[in-house]
């Protein structure tokens, strides 16, 4: 069976649907916050975790190279077939990707060219209330130094609704977000 490694920051609901698809063996999850609730998830699924803050990393006088680094060494010893960002909050460069032992992907929710960085959501129904912008989406692309920037593996568009508040556009947000990464997940790892 292939083996991926997940990092994620947050609630890992990401993460939850790559447990319940079964498309691999998930080797780690890593985390970069302590208060991550995807740690406790993968807890539950028995799968092994590895809390490593940036924060804690730079106070004890590391670099962000160096914490990209230590990153790298635990998914490497992981032996991942895939490496999948699934709310990761941290942009890795170089000392990250170059020694990567496997392909990195990365879910964010916008369309490609659209809100990059963080709060990709909350900007897009900014967006929208100004009449910017009708819809909105989810992307999965490969990783590379720039933010949201790397090569497209999948796209699902996502309306906005007239009666939609945030919440309801968050949560829609986050069903189109789980499909679409198990879809291109399975298509990687039986390529």
């Amino acid at each position: 069976m292939k083996r991926i490694v997940v990092l994620i920051s947050g609630g890992g609901s990401n993460l939850q649907a790559l447990i319940d698809a079964r498309l691999a063996e998930i080797a780690l999850v890593v985390s970069n916050r302590a208060d991550a609730f995807g740690l406790e998830r993968a807890r539950k699924a028995g799968i092994a975790t590895l809390l490593l803050p940036l924060k804690q990393w730079l106070a004890a006088g590391g670099t962000r190279d160096g914490y990209d680094a230590d990153v790298a060494k635990h998914v490497t010893a992981a032996r991942p077939d895939l490496i999948v960002l699934a709310g990761w909050m941290h942009v890795f460069g170089p000392a990250f990707l170059d020694v990567a032992p496997a392909k990195v992907i990365n879910l964010h929710p916008a369309l490609p060219g659209q809100f990059p960085g963080a709060r990709g959501i909350e900007r897009a129904f900014e967006a929208y209330k100004r009449g910017e912008v009708a819809q909105t989406g989810i992307m999965v692309h490969e990783v590379i130094p720039e933010v949201d920037a790397g090569p497209v593996l999948g796209t699902a568009a996502v309306p906005i609704w007239l009666t939609d508040d945030l919440d309801a556009l968050s949560s829609r947000m986050h069903t189109a977000e789980h499909k679409l990464l198990v879809e291109v997940v399975r298509r990687i790892l039986s390529a």
